[in-house]
């Protein structure tokens, strides 16, 4: 491949670059010199990085690894891809933060639940290694063992739940063979409602799996029985499931922020529709999520509107800051028409390495750009690329994704609501949904032939994922082709404003004491009703608190809301005390209370200055009630006692 050396030093200023021909051979004292320097280091190579990691010693930490080989030189376009090299470098040369680990356990208690021979072949497979148990759903044509080397069981499982480690199962029909079995086994009277604890679980029932998004769950082997060699891998995978094992902590919940819920009223549930291991459940006003079980797709984070849930691997701002500097020195070398291609590595990177080892290569303006999953990409991310000049964003995705990926598909939709609302003609955010390399080739040439912003912006990355947002939707207003103030949205957005039916809101402000982020807000002076589009995340814990039901969520962005003050929805005149003048409610509010209980209620006959009452704040109530002596239960008859254990004996010792 061509290396254009002075291109790569245009789009990367600010770093010393060299370039050699075989660094990790006749050339490798460079790199020895090089690695013994202070300072991060990034060698454009990975397919010798185990090599240079170990000439390095411990320097190897400071040292990032970034392959332009297989994503940028070879390509047929290779001759023209030094702006991209030095937008690839330029992302590779910002630091990854640390990110929290989750440790699981496993002793190697397996259940290998099947049907037939194959559950126990399996058994005897694992059981040098492991502590096993086979449970078969039908055992009545299975020959006896001359020998219990492991426990076969008949059993159901009626439900599944738990993680690696520990695995809770409920098994009906459960049975255990009697010692004296012959030719076939006679078993124990069935039992249901069984519980059975494991570290492991081996499905070969062919059946249903046991897990929504099984694929994702640790610990979980399923393989078809039919298919020996898909049995041999699972066995395989499960023989070394044994110790500790480390795993990242996907996700961070900040449970002030979330807007779950609030008074038992529910308000934003995204995080609980998208979760597809259920990793996600309800806990009081907020959300939790179990470290255990979640498998970092990414998807409550992408959703969450107030930043209560956070990706960390990478956390957002980190992953823009990574765009920014690509796009940045792509512009900086001369690059046009850039294309970023979001892809994960376990599938969208040996795509990429086969269309550039067996094809054309992905085209000079397709900046690729790896992320742990696909669905944990958010909005800011989109709006933010589109900022900073790109002209399209793809995804590449599975023909047949691991898991449902809804919360991906919903941020497209938002994306393309607000880029084709400020003049951003054609597709320009899609998926590309294949496992061949050449049909990943073909959906890429000519995207690039759109038109991005005049001058891509240079906003900094700073604060959370909602701060972000803000911050891009801003930038891309500014630089848009046809900049409007209002878009609607679709349902889900994460921003918008609501609509409140005035005729039938009384003011009694439940929805300001139900609001997560105070974007409805009232006055201590006056009744008042506020509101602060800026600050509304669309959670509609106002809509299910209001006891009028009088507001309805409005999805739309309003690019005049940062700056705007907090429009007034509803005020009303203050009632006043009519004894002290000291306001105390709504003076609407007050007169129709008045109104249906004068002459309707035993209390205030028509006509009765005890009515005035109402029109009084608590204490001037209380002081006039004193003085009239009122009694509300004069002339009402006086109760009957109620009748004690005494007057039943004395009763039944009278009879006597």
């Amino acid at each position: 491949m061509r290396l254009d050396v002075a291109t790569i030093r245009r789009g990367c200023p600010n770093s010393e670059i060299r370039g050699f021909r075989h660094l990790c051979g006749p050339e490798l004292d460079h790199f020895r010199t090089a690695a013994a320097e202070t300072g991060p280091l990034t060698v454009a190579c990975t397919q010798q990085a185990a090599q240079f990691s170990h000439e390095a010693g411990e320097r190897a930490k400071a040292i990032s690894f970034v392959n332009i080989r297989e994503t940028a030189g070879w390509s047929h376009e290779g001759a023209r891809t030094g702006a991209k090299m030095a937008a690839l470098l330029a992302a590779a040369s910002i630091p990854a933060p640390d990110y929290p680990l989750v440790t699981l356990s496993s002793d190697g208690v397996i259940l290998i639940y099947g049907r037939d021979e194959a559950a126990i072949e399996a058994g005897r497979l694992l059981a040098d290694h492991l502590d096993v148990t086979v449970m078969l759903k039908q055992i009545s044509d299975t020959v006896p063992q001359a020998a219990t080397v492991f426990p076969i069981v008949r059993g159901t499982i009626s439900a599944a739940k738990g993680h690696f480690g520990a695995f809770e199962l409920a098994i009906d029909d459960y049975a255990r063979p009697r010692p004296s079995s012959r030719d076939r086994y006679v078993l124990d009277a069935p039992r249901n409602g069984v519980t059975s604890h494991c570290d492991i679980v081996l499905d070969l029932s062919g059946g249903m799996p046991l897990f929504p998004a099984h694929d994702l769950r640790d610990g979980y082997l399923r393989a078809d029985p039919n298919d020996p060699a898909a049995v041999l891998r699972a066995v395989l995978a499960a023989r070394d499931l044994v110790g500790s094992f480390d795993k990242p902590k996907y996700v961070d919940v900040t449970p002030g922020l979330c807007a779950h819920s609030r008074s038992k009223r529910t308000g934003c549930h995204r995080c609980l529709d998208l979760c597809p291991t259920g990793a996600i459940t309800p806990a009081g006003g907020h959300v939790a999520v179990d470290p255990n079980i979640c498998a970092g797709c990414g998807q409550c984070a992408a959703a969450c509107p107030t930043g209560a849930a956070s990706y960390t691997l990478p956390p957002a701002d980190t992953q823009l800051q990574r765009i920014r500097a690509m796009l940045l020195a792509y512009h900086e070398a001369g690059g046009a028409n850039a294309v970023l291609l979001f892809h994960d590595g376990p599938h969208g990177t040996p795509l990429i390495d086969a269309l550039a080892r067996h094809g054309d290569g992905l085209p000079a303006n397709v900046l690729p750009f790896v992320v742990n999953e696909l669905t944990q990409v958010g909005l800011e991310a989109i709006v933010g690329a589109f900022a900073y000049g790109v002209t399209a964003v793809r995804f590449l995705l599975r023909a047949k994704p691991r898991h449902d990926v809804t919360g991906l598909s919903q941020t497209i939709g938002i994306a393309d609501a607000i880029l084709g609302g400020l003049g951003f003609e054609g597709q320009r955010v899609a998926t590309i949904e294949t496992d061949d390399p050449d049909a990943l080739g073909g959906h890429l040439t000519g995207i690039g032939t759109l038109a991005a912003v005049a001058t891509p912006a240079t906003f900094k990355t700073v604060g959370k994922r909602r701060d972000l947002l803000r911050f891009g939707l801003s930038e891309l207003h500014r630089l848009a082709p046809k900049p409007v103030d209002v878009i609607a949205l679709p349902q889900g957005a994460p921003v918008g404003a609501i609509s409140v039916d005035t005729g039938g809101c009384t003011l009694c402000l439940s929805c300001v004491s139900a609001c997560p982020t105070g974007a409805l807000r009232d006055d201590p002076e006056r009744p008042v009703l506020k509101f602060i589009e800026d600050a509304c995340v669309q959670c509609g814990l106002c809509q299910t608190t209001c006891p009028e039901k009088v507001i309805t969520l409005k999805p739309q962005i309003d690019f005049r809301a940062a700056r705007a003050p907090a429009a007034v929805i509803k005020e009303e005149e203050p009632a006043l005390c009519v004894r002290c003048g000291t306001a105390f409610g709504v003076k609407s509010a007050i007169d129709r209370i008045a109104a249906k209980l004068e002459g309707r209620h035993w209390m205030y006959p028509a006509g009765d200055k005890r009515i005035e009452a109402l029109r009084m704040c608590a204490d001037c109530r209380v002081i006039v009630m004193s003085e009239q002596q009122f009694n509300p239960f004069k002339g009402v008859p006086e109760r009957t006692p109620p009748r004690t254990t005494d007057d039943y004996l004395r009763q039944r010792e009278g009879k006597d």
